[in-house]
């Protein structure tokens, strides 16, 4: 069940609309069903609708005229309250239970007092109604009505759960606003698939990923082919941005313009300076070799190094500290640089990971002390690396990245949940679905042919390697791999690295040490991506493996990192109780 609140100065116009046909003749048999005493005059049933509407006006409107120049100048108040599309059909006398208490909890007509304001409940489509009260008392006092949605929101969550409707979850204020129903049927009209506001969200968004400056911001707004026009105070200082898409036009021919603020609230320029000033991304352009890894093409190395950062983030989220609100706000940028420059059989399920993950990254929670330098380095590194499209180790670094990254968001579902951030959670929850099935496509030919390579193994080695894994994994994780997969590409893992000089047992049982392996949906795979990048084995099982230079057969630990962005993550995990020991901290 959704609020909508409005406030309006016409009580008699919006009267008229919401006994007329509605701008598409979707209003059908409106008619009462509440008001302020039960007798309200109803126009629906009268010969002359018109007189009716009159007379309801003029009640409706007595204390405003009696309260004078006191009276608001927007005295009317609008809600519209909806049931969801797979809820049962309300009575009437429902929805008059509904509209007294929403007017009780909002504190418009409290039950009992007899100088409430007046309100009538008009009700024209089977799932909603709206509600009209004029904001004046009987005593001609203003009703106090602070955080009227708010207190609207959770009255519609007590109603669901007593009347059996689903509940939805509830708000707090940081979502972004959505699309009015001008804009939706527009859309419609026009043959978009959405609204002009959710398209430039996205688009800006995307451009924000990765960005190193403020003008480099604009600039990729421009380049993705946006109208942008800078708000200039009269010093000449930038103080806002609007954007409009080519072609959408108001009837004056004009372009329909778009504040970053009104397109979600952390996309006002104040906004994207606090988190451009959080720490300058790193502007180098990527080496050749990082740290003594192979010459891999730049989208896979870029791709590597994200995940051994989406990984220590993952440990912030898990030490369920406040720092990580910002961790967040980093992920999802990483997300977007990821969906970007994704090959187009995993870009759909990527972006729509990036567009529920959106949600997850807004809350009050505010961090001090955070430095996100090194997750949005890691966006900027794959925006500007960008896509390996037709080169099979984009398949597999892809794969690599993206099964941690759903790691990464049931954490983030599990932060929010420990805060009570219903909506937070959900979105990250969706996000991790979104990248389960991106996953299931990118890694489709690495694992199978790495399976295949763990066939092939001669017998003896094939059972040495299982002989580790079974003694390695406990019996509830043994049961996990044999119930997803067989140990083929595991076996398979384990001997090329081996083949490399590590060491199978130490190396297998790191991996297993670096975070929890009980939301994996395979643990057999997220074993697999974790030797390859502790082992520095290629992503894609069709390049040669290659030994670590001299000095570096063991993995490096965190302490010896020369570079935050570009370093791999191969200490064993920190404990949760001392997140310090994370990179991503100060």
């Amino acid at each position: 069940m959704v609020p909508k609140i409005r406030r309006g100065s016409r009580t008699h116009g919006l009267l008229v609309y919401l006994y007329g046909p509605g701008k598409r003749d979707e209003h059908i048999d409106a008619h009462l069903v509440g008001s302020w005493d039960g007798f309200a005059p109803d126009p629906s049933p009268d010969p002359d609708p018109k007189v009716t509407l009159a007379r309801l006006t003029a009640a409706l409107d007595l204390r405003v005229k009696q309260a004078g120049t006191t009276a608001p100048a927007e005295h009317v108040w609008h809600c519209s309250v909806r049931t969801d599309p797979g809820d049962r059909t309300l009575t009437d006398a429902e929805w008059n239970t509904v509209a007294r208490r929403l007017v009780h909890a909002v504190n418009l007509a409290p039950e009992g007092d007899p100088d409430g304001c007046r309100w009538v409940a008009v009700r024209h489509a089977g799932d909603h109604i709206h509600i009209l009260a004029t904001m004046v008392r009987g005593d001609l006092r203003r009703p106090r009505m602070n955080y009227d949605f708010r207190k609207a929101q959770a009255e519609c969550r007590r109603i669901e759960g007593e009347m059996g409707l689903r509940r939805l979850k509830p708000g707090d204020g940081t979502g972004a606003k959505t699309p009015t129903s001008a804009e939706r049927f527009k859309a419609e009209r026009t043959g978009r698939p959405e609204a002009p506001r959710e398209t430039l969200r996205e688009a800006v968004r995307q451009a924000l990923a990765g960005a190193a400056t403020e003008e480099e911001f604009f600039s990729r707004l421009r380049e993705a082919g946006l109208r942008v026009k800078i708000r200039n105070a009269p010093s000449g200082d930038a103080i806002g941005y609007n954007v409009a898409l080519p072609g959408d036009r108001n009837r004056d021919h004009e372009p329909i313009w778009f504040a970053g603020s009104t397109l979600a609230p952390d996309l006002s320029l104040p906004k994207i300076r606090l988190r451009l000033a959080d720490g300058t991304a790193d502007q180098t352009p990527p080496s050749a070799t990082t740290n003594g890894r192979p010459d891999w093409s730049p989208p896979a190395r870029e791709r590597r190094s994200a995940t051994d950062i989406a990984e220590q983030a993952a440990i912030v989220l898990d030490s369920n500290n406040d720092e990580a609100a910002t961790q967040l706000v980093g992920l999802g940028a990483l997300l977007d640089s990821v969906a970007q420059t994704s090959p187009a059989a995993t870009r759909a399920e990527l972006g729509a990971a990036a567009r529920a993950f959106e949600r997850a990254t807004r809350s009050h929670v505010r961090a001090e002390r955070a430095d996100t330098r090194a997750i949005r380095s890691a966006a900027r590194g794959i925006i500007q690396a960008g896509s390996a499209l037709g080169r099979g180790e984009d398949g597999g670094t892809t794969a690599m990245l993206v099964s941690t990254l759903v790691l990464v968001a049931l954490a983030a579902a599990r932060w929010h949940s420990a805060r009570g951030h219903a909506q937070q959670a959900h979105a990250s929850r969706q996000a991790a679905e979104h990248l389960r099935a991106a996953y299931r496509q990118a890694a489709a030919a690495p694992m199978r042919a790495l399976r295949d390579q763990g066939r092939a193994l001669p017998e003896a080695e094939r059972r040495t390697h299982e002989a580790t894994i079974r003694a390695a994994l406990p019996e509830e994780g043994l049961r996990a791999v044999s119930s997803s997969t067989k140990t083929d590409a595991l076996a398979a893992t384990l001997a090329q690295a081996e083949q490399a000089g590590h060491a199978p047992k130490a190396l297998l049982q790191q991996a297993i040490d670096m975070r929890e392996l009980d939301t994996a949906e395979d643990v057999n795979d997220v074993l697999v991506w974790r030797l390859r990048r502790l082992a520095q084995l290629p992503a894609h099982p069709g390049e040669a493996t290659r030994r670590p230079q001299a000095g570096t057969s063991q993995p490096k630990t965190s302490a010896n990192r020369t570079s935050t962005r570009t370093a791999p993550t191969t200490a064993p995990r920190p404990a949760a109780s001392d997140p310090r020991n994370c990179p991503l901290r100060r």
